[in-house]
């Protein structure tokens, strides 16, 4: 199935949830690749390393698209990222806010990645710190808490998923209800090519899907 088919598979299925966002991950795709997914539609893209981002934001500028940055932030990169992205995926610590915060000449929108499978490999603060760690970006001014994130552990054992999407939806929920200006949290990233459908059934509303589109 060509890149343009998968495109059109995937919105068929998404017909029935018409406020969920597709970002492309473009992680395993050249330049060529993503401009075949920019001309089948698609308007957001993400990427996991600073340098790969670079490439590709330069490489494709005269596009009208939107760049979400879903690995770890370097410190030393900050600089680099902090005004070229539009969303970041991947906020796990007080000092990358900060930082951020300093560099921005305009508001981002940042997801909280929680760390929901509790793998020691993976990022991701602990499920019962998000509360605590959310308050404690009162301070910083430009960052704009609009979801949390996660990545399922990488099972079948569709039970383990479930738990872990529903525990996030929860959490969601619970963080919706402090009111914070800064923090409104409406959104769920979550959900990627091998599992997304099931993260829809608990309130996704932003798919990180890559893989299945060069399949």
């Amino acid at each position: 199935m060509s890149i343009e088919e998968q495109v059109k598979k995937i919105h068929a299925d998404l017909e029935v949830y018409p406020n969920v966002k597709i970002v492309a991950a473009t992680k395993y795709m050249n330049i060529e690749e993503t401009k075949t997914l920019i001309k089948a539609g698609l308007t957001d893209f993400g990427e996991n390393r600073t340098d790969l981002f670079l490439e590709k934001y330069e490489a494709l500028k005269e596009y009208p698209i939107k760049w979400h940055f879903f690995g770890v932030v370097q410190s030393r990169k900050i600089r680099d990222i902090a005004n070229r992205i539009d969303c970041l995926h991947s906020l796990e610590k007080l000092s990358t806010a900060m930082e951020l915060d300093k560099r921005l000449t305009k508001p981002l929108d940042c997801f909280v990645q929680i760390n929901i499978s509790e793998e020691p490999n993976k990022q991701g603060i602990p499920y019962n710190k998000t509360k605590s760690f959310i308050k404690s970006l009162a301070k910083c001014t430009k960052i704009r808490i609009i979801g949390l994130m996660c990545i399922a552990k990488l099972t079948a054992d569709t039970d383990v998923l479930r738990q872990e999407f529903q525990k996030m939806q929860e959490m969601k929920r619970e963080i919706e209800a402090m009111n914070l200006d800064y923090a409104p949290c409406h959104d769920l990233s979550m959900g990627m090519s091998n599992d997304y459908k099931l993260a829809l059934e608990y309130g996704a509303t932003v798919l990180r899907l890559g893989r299945i589109f060069i399949q």
